[in-house]
């Protein structure tokens, strides 16, 4: 009898010091740290593409941490990412290139995030082709970002002279532009959605008078006109590479919920335009991602109509390889 409780009590022994580590195993994984990346978004269709992520890292449902700023311009972006407060940025195209080219290796793009959103709008419709701005005043915003260069190349394809033919007025924010027609009904302007939508609402007969996207494609060898890229950090690409393909996958999910009915609500939620405004302009906004080797053949196809127009466009030279994420 005392041998049959000694087996037991060996028996007993065993088992639970074989559970222990199971029970620490869980622990150790239910409490592990998610890894966090920072990323900064603009007020518009790019902020948009990320509302999904947003909302699901809020309530602990993405396989990483999210800390995010929705930004009112480019400028502010890129400053908060030259001094390593962001990991991830979504900006206008050919400032990725700048950058590039003032700090090199500095970043990568990985996904092209916004195809074309910009719009000539006004309450009067006497303006029909590009080349009817002709002595006109525009009023937009943009400036040195890619809605200057698109509007630029544009206007020399139409046969003008962008420094003389048109007087283009720029303002620092889309939403000044807004104000701007909110305030001269009969002014012209050239807006990007959801911006338009907006300025719609609060100006009663402002129609879309010219889609710039239709007029980029009517450009021989034009490609895509690709107004909003997603980039990161070398230095964080270093340390952090499975965390960055999980946050690509997590966007890739976040972009194509723009489609879904419920998209519109988020939008709302984060205060990019309202909920009801986001109904009516998400089908507008060109939100998309493309990435791998589409992404910079296409990307790279832009960048080089930039080019040769404008160097200073895309800060002086074509980016090289290092500068597509692969």
């Amino acid at each position: 009898m005392k041998k049959l409780s000694i087996i037991l009590l060996s028996f007993l022994l065993i088992l639970t010091g074989c559970s222990k580590p199971v029970e620490n195993t869980k622990e150790k994984e239910a409490n592990k740290e998610k890894e966090t990346i920072k990323i900064a978004a603009l007020k518009g269709p790019t902020a948009m593409g990320l509302v999904k992520l947003f909302n699901d890292s809020d309530e602990g449902k993405t396989e990483v941490k999210y800390e995010y700023k929705i930004l009112n311009s480019p400028d502010e972006a890129v400053t908060g990412l030259m001094k390593g407060e962001y990991d991830v940025c979504s900006l206008p195209s050919n400032l990725a290139a700048i950058i590039n080219n003032k700090k090199e290796d500095f970043i990568k793009v990985a996904a092209i995030n916004t195809l074309g959103v910009l719009y000539i709008a006004s309450t009067n419709d006497h303006v029909k082709t590009i080349a009817d701005l002709k002595g006109k005043t525009l009023v937009t915003s943009g400036q040195g970002a890619s809605p200057e260069f698109v509007l630029r190349h544009l206007l020399i394809e139409n046969g003008l002279d962008p420094d003389k033919d048109v007087n283009i007025q720029y303002k620092s924010e889309h939403s000044e532009v807004v104000s701007d027609i909110v305030q001269n009904k009969d002014h012209i302007v050239m807006l990007p959605q959801p911006f338009l939508t907006v300025a719609q609402k609060k100006v009663e007969g402002l129609k879309e008078l010219i889609n710039l996207t239709e007029e980029w494609d009517k450009l021989k060898d034009s490609g895509k006109l690709i107004m909003g890229v997603t980039l990161v950090r070398n230095d964080f690409l270093k340390d952090h590479e499975e965390a960055f393909k999980t946050f690509l996958k997590e966007y890739k999910e976040s972009v194509d919920f723009t489609k879904n009915d419920e998209a519109a609500k988020l939008v709302g939620k984060y205060e990019i335009v309202p909920e009801e405004i986001a109904k009516e302009a998400l089908p507008k906004c060109n939100i998309t991602f493309i990435d791998g080797q589409k992404m910079e053949d296409d990307l790279a196809n832009y960048l080089k109509v930039l080019y040769d127009q404008d160097k200073k466009s895309v800060g002086g030279k074509l980016p090289g390889e290092n500068f597509y994420y692969k």
